[in-house]
């Protein structure tokens, strides 16, 4: 259990510190990222970006 906590952690980690880049590639503006505000909050829900990337990385580890 304590190590799917640290994966995870890790996980939201790297996507944190890799989230600029990949905005600058046009990640997080595809139709289907959701942007909007709400109780004077800014949320951002990325389901066509999730969507992508989870497909190049299944791809990515099918050719090692």
């Amino acid at each position: 259990m304590i190590r799917w906590i640290i994966v995870i952690f890790l996980a939201l980690m790297l996507i944190n510190w890799f989230s600029p880049f990949l905005q600058r590639m046009g990640f997080g503006k595809l139709p289907g990222d959701f942007r909007f505000k709400l109780f004077g909050r800014d949320w951002f829900i990325p389901i066509t970006t999730t969507i992508l990337l989870s497909l190049l990385a299944g791809g990515i580890s099918k050719l090692i």
